[in-house]
């Protein structure tokens, strides 16, 4: 609703758009409430939604008569569009969305107000989530998200798919956007909740709209759909009936998604159509080995030390590296583990750095370095599912166990 009415209104005008949908949310709070719902709640929300934007409209227009801008934002253009029927068609919709994406994602914004932008605009989030899920104050998130909108109503930026070369630099963006709004719920930042499938659920719905579309159908997008569908299927195995964090080497694979599991096979087998190969691909790859193992036990874990080689000559980052210590480890043992752990640096304050040491120390019955790298683990992390987690690792830092 809000991509809609904001290609009417316009970019500069978003404001207004959230507005009138707030406006409409809350109608339908207050008359549901005595009437029950409608038998089509959709349509309901849709047309209290156009007349609502179109009493905004015309009381702008009767309380502004000297103003041209006005005039000009609030003609009888868009009177008339708004009186279309078809703004709210189905096709309508995913191509505002999408228009929705990529202005959100304009090159002239930080990542950080393109992914709160993209979460408030497309993903219906309040500024009190938005907040809770990046550890962020609701003031600094109010405050970013102005700037970003001010930043958007000075350039102008056309409320538009971009072609050409303006596609292909906005696209990485908008990519960067999801992958980040899927990780968010696939490792929550919320200290009550391990996993967040709202956020890995809107994130896996914004890359399909890209991938539909002519524009947006290429194999990065495939390779990021692939990406999520294999993490997501190993949801219902990653915690148990309280909440708690169960690790890999220990999930009930038969609840795993099989459903999930096949529509990542698809995904990956579409982008590798061409000779475009991303980092999206490479982590991917590295998914699918895990997603296609029968155990633990028989992972093949001398390719996904391959392909994390192969990823980390496209994109340097030290939690790659860790990744790819801790498949060393598995490939070679603790010992070759603690060494690849060592030639790592900056990662004093990441506390699965620390929970790796721990874990090495652990297989090698060194049980007091195991028990301070836990307790440096426990100390950098605020979710209550991993401080429950190093807890019971812990427990195990005795010769008793």
């Amino acid at each position: 609703m809000v991509s809609v009415l904001t290609r009417i209104f316009g970019i500069g005008k978003m404001e207004l758009a959230e507005d009138v949908v707030q406006d409409t949310l809350l109608k339908a709070l207050q008359q549901w409430g005595y009437q029950g719902v409608p038998q089509n709640p959709r349509a309901w929300l849709y047309q209290v939604a156009k007349n609502r934007a179109l009493d905004v409209i015309r009381h702008d227009k009767l309380n502004s008569t000297h103003s041209s801008e006005i005039k000009k934002q609030f003609g009888q253009e868009t009177a008339e569009l708004l009186d279309n029927q078809t703004i709210f068609d189905s096709g309508e919709i995913k191509d505002d969305q999408l228009r929705m994406i990529f202005s959100c994602c304009h090159p002239s914004l930080s990542i950080e107000s393109q992914v709160a932008l993209t979460l408030k605009t497309l993903c219906g989030f309040s500024i009190a989530e938005i907040a809770h899920a990046f550890l962020s104050s609701e003031e600094t998130i109010t405050k970013r998200l102005y700037r970003a909108r001010e930043k958007l109503r000075e350039e102008k930026i056309a409320f538009e798919i971009p072609t050409g070369w303006g596609f292909a630099s906005r696209l990485g963006s908008v990519l960067s956007v999801i992958y980040l709004l899927f990780n968010e719920g696939y490792s929550s930042s919320n200290s009550d909740t391990h996993i967040r499938e709202d956020l890995c659920e809107e994130a896996i719905r914004l890359c399909i709209l890209l991938s539909e579309h002519p524009a947006g159908n290429n194999p990065q997008s495939y390779a990021l759909l692939a990406l999520m569908c294999f993490n997501a299927a190993r949801f219902d195995a990653r915690v148990d009936d309280h909440g708690s964090i169960i690790l890999l080497k220990e999930q009930d694979r038969s609840k795993w998604n099989n459903e999930l599991i096949n529509q990542g096979i698809k995904f990956l087998a579409i982008s590798s159509e061409g000779e475009n190969f991303s980092s999206y691909h490479a982590e991917a790859a590295i998914a699918a080995a895990h997603s296609l193992s029968p155990t633990y036990e028989l992972t093949d874990w001398k390719m996904i030390v391959q392909l994390y080689d192969l990823l980390l000559g496209m994109k340097k980052s030290q939690v790659i590296e860790l990744n790819r210590a801790i498949a060393i480890g598995q490939l070679n043992g603790p010992q070759q583990l603690l060494e690849e752990l060592n030639n790592l640096h900056n990662l004093n304050q990441y506390y699965l750095f620390h929970a790796a040491k721990g874990d090495a120390f652990l297989q090698l019955k060194d049980y007091e370095n195991a028990r301070l790298s836990f307790l440096t683990a426990f100390g950098l992390t605020s979710s209550k599912p991993e401080k429950e987690l190093l807890t019971r690792k812990l427990k195990e830092c005795s010769p008793n166990n």
